[in-house]
């Protein structure tokens, strides 16, 4: 994320985002999988992290639609 702020181009900002978005769904994706192996689940920061990821999910497609809406 900090590239995205500071990004030559509209058109790179959305691509910094959009590569920002797909990385914070990947980390989602590990949270769920070491959830499923019994990895995390007891872990007293698990649904703190399912949240906050979550929430970073989607203020990043936020940010995305809105500046592909603003171009």
């Amino acid at each position: 994320m900090v590239e995205a702020q500071a990004p030559q181009s509209k058109n790179d900002f959305i691509s910094k985002i959009s590569i920002a978005s797909k990385e914070a769904r990947e980390t989602a994706y590990w949270i769920k999988l070491l959830n499923r192996k019994e990895l995390i689940q007891d872990h007293p920061d698990y649904l703190y992290l399912q949240t906050e990821i979550e929430e970073i999910i989607k203020i990043l497609n936020s940010i995305l639609i809105s500046s592909k809406n603003n171009r």
